[in-house]
């Protein structure tokens, strides 16, 4: 039996619901109410910065995104993590993702969500194929579920996501080391099915269903980034991986496993001028119900297409690995 809509009574289509019919199948688009056009109109009679949250907003990518975007007359960020933000002209709360009551009134007033908050693994890693079930893997399914709930029950219009190219990481472990070369031939876009590589590409595929539902059900706009290498500033580079090793005494410049770290950061990279570029244009578009983008910058190598990204919100990446001959001096 299907599931009765209480805003029909019988069913069928709500009222404030068109149907949509294309080369896709039937979609429903549900017409902009008066509190998503809130922000729209306060533009018009008194201008308000939009009112973003970013869940795990004091880490890598969350300080990548708000170097970028923080001092714009646009945005007003906040953090929700377990420590301030470092920056303080961002506003900080400090809260547990993993409990629903301390962080849902947070979410109140917002106009969109970045939800990049994620549990540290001790096992089931990007390179663990291991099938195991860890308390943290359930603390992760978990914090995904609060931040996704609480943005429907708040009312927020755009929610991005921060999924990872583990998500379909199984093209690369099974084209390793070859897929790494500059002419080989393989693109993975937003039409194939998800290929987790291990239990931490598993919650992000659980993520990406979880907003597919809020955007069907809820009518929220559901950005699933497959983010792939964001680094922090000082390895923001396609070498970066290689000297972090380097760094931690694990080999040298020159080795083999430096080698291959450069050749992987070329085709993988994502600057964080261009990761905080891509988010900024899911937070200006209007048009996505749900959809998938890589989070990848304009690499000669990537076998990740960024065509999808480019067409439908207007990403327009600045960087490409192979414009590096080596490190930074």
């Amino acid at each position: 039996m299907e599931p009765v809509d209480t805003r029909t009574g019988d069913g069928g289509t709500p009222s404030d619901v068109t149907i949509v019919t294309g080369r896709g199948g039937i979609a429903f688009r549900r017409r902009r109410t008066a509190r998503s056009c809130d922000r729209v109109m306060s533009a018009v009679d008194e201008p308000r910065p939009m009112q973003v949250l970013i869940t795990g907003g004091a880490g890598t990518v969350g300080t990548a995104i708000t170097d970028a975007l923080a001092s714009r007359d646009g945005y007003s960020f906040t953090s929700l993590d377990l420590e301030d933000h470092p920056d303080p002209n961002v506003e900080s709360i400090v809260a547990d993702m993993r409990s629903y009551e301390e962080i849902r009134p947070h979410f109140d007033g917002m106009d969109a969500v970045i939800h990049l908050a994620h549990v540290p693994l001790k096992n089931g890693g990007p390179g663990d194929r291991t099938i195991r079930w860890t308390e943290e893997h359930g603390e992760n399914l978990h914090v995904h579920a609060n931040a996704i709930d609480a943005a429907v029950e708040a009312g927020v219009d755009s929610f991005v996501y921060a999924s990872s190219n583990h998500a379909v990481g199984m093209y690369e472990v099974t084209n390793a080391p070859e897929i790494y070369a500059p002419d080989y031939e393989l693109t993975v876009d937003h039409t194939v099915q998800p290929r987790p590589d291990s239990m931490y590409g598993n919650e992000k595929v659980y993520g990406e269903g979880l907003g597919r539902l809020a955007s069907e059900a809820h009518d929220v706009r559901f950005y699933a980034l497959r983010i792939c290498s964001v680094r922090d500033p000082e390895y923001d580079h396609p070498y970066g991986d290689a000297e972090a090793g380097v760094d931690r005494g694990e080999f040298e410049r020159g080795d083999e496993e430096y080698d291959r770290q450069v050749a992987r950061m070329k085709c993988t990279w994502q600057s964080r001028r261009d990761h905080a570029h891509m988010v900024e244009r899911c937070l200006a578009d209007e048009t996505v119900g749900f959809d998938v983008f890589y989070g990848v910058s304009a690499n000669e190598r990537r076998w990740f297409d960024i065509d999808h990204a480019r067409r439908t919100i207007g990403y327009d990446p600045r960087d490409d690995g192979d414009q590096w001959e080596g490190p930074p001096e």
